[in-house]
């Protein structure tokens, strides 16, 4: 099998694992602050053995050629995808620890904001579950730039469709995502 078609099988499963695992239709509130009519809980995806494996495979194919030195995100949606996304780096010619981002500094320990390993004068690639407007992940791109790193990409498991890519692109930063919303919405 090539490439493109290990690609496009894993890819699949996933979409499988998502659908089964991930998506809900019913009325919620958005950490965005908007309701919707569906919602995508990536916990159980991300932390089942499949899903995990599965999403890194994925999000290491997808950052080839994007400069790296190490690969986070903000808590609680990046931290489930960082340490398989890290741990399986070197199968992919590359070595990326990981850190993440709290949302709040703690009032005891390091008191950092940017955990894990260090990343100052380093680029970064920021891990997503979910996007919907952005700003969970746009709050840790700021974080991180003020640590002294360069974000090199963002990428999101899903997009909702709802603003991020429009976000990242006004303040400059590339953006991808392996799914959008809709992917999920057409077969009801």
């Amino acid at each position: 099998m090539d490439q493109d078609a290990a690609t496009f099988e894993r890819r699949n499963k996933l979409f499988m694992l998502l659908r089964e695992r991930a998506f809900r239709r019913g009325r919620v509130v958005l950490a965005s602050g908007k309701e919707s009519d569906f919602y995508f809980d990536m916990k159980p995806a991300m932390l089942d053995p499949d899903g995990a494996d599965l999403m890194a495979d994925l999000i290491l194919l997808e950052i080839q050629g994007v400069i790296a030195d190490a690969v986070g995100g903000l808590e609680m949606g990046a931290v489930p995808l960082i340490a398989p996304v890290a741990m399986k780096s070197p199968a992919y010619g590359r070595y990326l620890p990981g850190f993440f981002v709290r949302k709040a500094v703690k009032d005891h320990g390091t008191q950092k904001r940017v955990d894990g390993n260090d990343i100052k004068g380093k680029s970064v690639v920021i891990l997503e579950d979910v996007t919907t407007t952005g700003a969970s992940a746009m709050d840790a791109v700021k974080a991180v730039e003020d640590a002294g790193a360069k974000v090199t990409l963002v990428i999101s498991i899903l997009d909702r469709g709802e603003g991020a890519a429009a976000l990242y692109a006004e303040a400059g930063v590339p953006f991808k995502s392996l799914f959008k919303a809709e992917e999920f919405l057409g077969d009801g």
